[in-house]
């Protein structure tokens, strides 16, 4: 059985629905953390006036917005998602689409850009999407995939000094339990370079970016365990005084937590130019 067949056949859909009010303080402190790593890519791929950009799994408006302010009005900024509540319903410099990346055809292009942020680990089909994704390129345009790795860096807390920072990590566990059962792939973000090359693009780079502690990161974390604490529960890999108490340290600012590592990988799809 392929990775995509297994995680169909095992995945239960999204686990952080965005209906939830917690996904809207999700979505600010995830841009918070990495708004600044995402948007120092795309200057350095060279997203300027005039560009098309599609926006894959926007979830929130910062990124397609920053977009929209580099391509101008020449240019194009497609924003997509299969929830698309917590975009603008009017007036914003992008156009906004429902659409499933791991089901649908991609939308009418071609991009110059393609970016997907903590979309594909989550995703089914993934590598049938990044396929998709990079025929909506144009030649010579830029394929941008970031995405978290959680088996790269389990922890919560990796300095694990007390019983705050184990029980963090107790719980990190149950969220990554969760995640698996829902099909996402835990390891996915080391595998993008490998991807990127097999699906034809060139000048494949990668980096990553890995938050230790701030403030963004105890709020992301917050957000999350209060989205998913009735699953832990049910679950039986965390009870309600665990999370209550959990919270209570986040809510001191005395805890150090971390995040996943992001891993941007980012290739170019080749001309006829190319080679002459």
């Amino acid at each position: 059985m392929t990775d995509e067949a297994a995680a169909e056949e095992g995945g239960k859909g999204y686990l952080l629905d965005n209906r939830q009010a917690e996904a809207g303080e999700r979505f600010a402190a995830l841009a918070e953390l990495f708004d600044p790593v995402t948007f120092r890519r795309l200057r350095a791929l060279g997203v300027a006036d005039g560009w098309h950009c599609w926006e894959v799994g926007a979830g929130g408006p910062s990124v397609p917005g920053w977009l929209a302010a580099r391509a101008g009005a020449r240019g194009r900024v497609l924003a997509t998602d299969l929830d698309t509540s917590w975009m603008p319903k009017s007036g914003a410099p992008y156009e906004v689409l429902r659409h499933d990346v791991g089901a649908e055809e991609p939308p009418e292009g071609p991009f110059d850009l393609v970016h997907a942020r903590l979309v594909l680990v989550h995703v089914a089909r993934r590598e049938a999407a990044l396929r998709a994704m990079v025929r909506a390129l144009r030649p010579g345009g830029w394929l941008l995939v970031e995405d978290a790795d959680p088996a790269l860096q389990p922890l919560a807390c990796p300095d694990e000094y007390g019983p705050e920072q184990r029980l963090a990590n107790r719980v990190r566990r149950g969220f990554r339990a969760l995640l698996a059962e829902r099909g996402a792939r835990l390891d996915f973000g080391r595998t993008l370079p490998r991807l990127l090359r097999t699906a034809g693009l060139a000048e494949v780079e990668a980096d990553a970016y890995f938050p230790i502690t701030s403030p963004a990161g105890s709020a992301l974390e917050a957000a999350t365990v209060r989205q998913i604490r009735d699953r832990l529960i049910e679950a039986g890999l965390a009870t309600a005084e665990e999370i209550q108490e959990h919270l209570a340290n986040l809510a001191t600012g005395q805890l150090d937590t971390t995040t996943a590592p992001l891993i941007s990988a980012w290739g170019r799809k080749p001309s006829s130019h190319d080679g002459l």
